[in-house]
């Protein structure tokens, strides 16, 4: 992606509740979510003196979701445990679980129909981030 590309879309204006992830090896987890969910990267800022990954923008199925390594330096702090699950909800839950198991998300709950309708079912990336999957 080319500087201008970056610079464009770090202009178009964001709503809503982003998520905003800092795991260990962003530039990997962007890879892992365009096999996993078919994300599109929308912006990334080059690599730091260190290595590291200041910000990647990602288009998950219509919403945002943004990535960085860890920056100890402002705050940015790796937790043993995740209290949270990225969730979506999409058309054809079946397809989309098996897209993300086949690219190596392993299953935490197993995809289901739930007593509210839903097929649903839970997995967890290779940088610890919980994920669920839902719909009809």
């Amino acid at each position: 992606m080319s500087e201008t590309a970056v610079h464009q879309q770090a202009n178009n204006t964001i709503t809503g509740v982003v998520p905003y992830l800092s795991v260990d090896g962003a530039v990997a987890a962007a890879e892992l979510y365009k096999r996993a969910f078919g994300a599109e990267e929308l912006a990334r800022q080059p690599l730091d003196e260190k290595g590291r990954t200041m910000h990647i923008h990602l288009r998950i199925h219509g919403g945002s979701v943004m990535l960085c390594d860890f920056y100890p330096e402002y705050g940015h702090e790796k937790q043993a445990a995740q209290g949270y699950t990225l969730h979506l909800q999409v058309a054809d839950p079946d397809m989309w679980w098996r897209r993300a198991e086949g690219a190596g998300l392993t299953v935490v709950n197993p995809l289901q129909t739930m007593f509210w309708g839903d097929r649903y079912g839970q997995l967890r990336d290779s940088f610890g981030v919980m994920w669920s999957i839902g719909g009809t």
